[in-house]
């Protein structure tokens, strides 16, 4: 007998599947997504089908309110193009529209985050003879700091990933601005979702904190995981695993093409 399509599914799922559908429902509620391509492309798209069906996804392409036919394999690949609301020039884009103030969320990932949601998407190691060179900022230096808030998807929860102190700050965030004499704009990262959690932070001054676990996750598991004495909320939830509809949604409709499900 078939389950019904809301009960939860735990079983034959992948990582990138579990993640888009935990961030595409942290999206429930917002208006404007400035989306950056793979993990944080599915949960919106997901998101826009589900919890927000009003949603306008923003790519740093300059494609605002975009509506592809399918999922889009690069910022420049011309599928976003087809149906979009606008498209605007790059300075329109980061001038009128993320500094403008008109991003709710931006969706980041980053090869290392902190305590303060400060984000490393340059090097692993030291800067001039670094172990891994990776793609450097893009726009997430202005997506950082001018989004409302932002949420950052990790595939993997591990001390290398969850540093004491990052190997480079490429995209501070506010405490760090603020601490250089830049008054900041949003509240930087509120919200991490990881293979083992969520963590959550409401704004500046507060360090990230465990909100919550996946089903067979511990607390001393993720803090095991994590390169901090991360901190831990008074009641620490446990994620619902994604739905059958959820997941059919994401594999039949969203990336059907297995794009970036892996």
């Amino acid at each position: 007998m078939t389950a019904a399509p809301h009960r939860a599914v735990t079983a034959d799922i992948t990582s990138s599947e579990l993640l888009s559908v935990i961030a595409s429902r942290e999206l429930a509620g917002r208006r404007t997504v400035f989306a950056g391509i793979g993990l944080p492309t599915l949960a919106a798209s997901l998101a826009h089908l589900t919890v927000a069906p009003g949603l306008e996804i923003v790519y740093e392409s300059g494609v605002c309110g975009a509506h592809p036919s399918h999922l889009p394999e690069t910022i420049a690949d011309s599928v976003l193009i087809t149906d979009a609301e606008a498209v605007l020039s790059i300075p329109a884009l980061f001038g009128y529209v993320l500094q403008g103030g008109h991003i709710d969320v931006g969706f980041l990932g980053a090869a290392q985050i902190d305590r303060w949601g400060n984000l490393n998407s340059s090097v692993i190691g030291d800067w001039h003879r670094p172990a891994v060179r990776l793609p450097g900022s893009g726009g997430a230096m202005e997506v950082m700091a001018n989004s409302r808030e932002v949420f950052v998807v990790m595939r993997r929860h591990e001390v290398r990933s969850f540093p004491a102190e990052l190997d480079f700050c490429t995209s501070p965030g506010p405490d760090r601005a603020q601490a250089d004499g830049i008054r900041p704009r949003g509240a930087g990262v509120t919200r991490v979702i990881t293979d083992l959690g969520i963590l959550a932070r409401e704004g500046i001054g507060e360090e990230l904190r465990l909100v919550a676990v996946h089903p067979g996750v511990t607390v001393d598991q993720v803090r095991a995981a994590t390169g901090w004495d991360l901190r831990v909320a008074e009641a620490v939830d446990t994620v619902e695993p994604p739905t059958e509809a959820e997941l059919r949604l994401l594999r039949e409709d969203v990336d059907p093409r297995r794009v970036y499900l892996r």
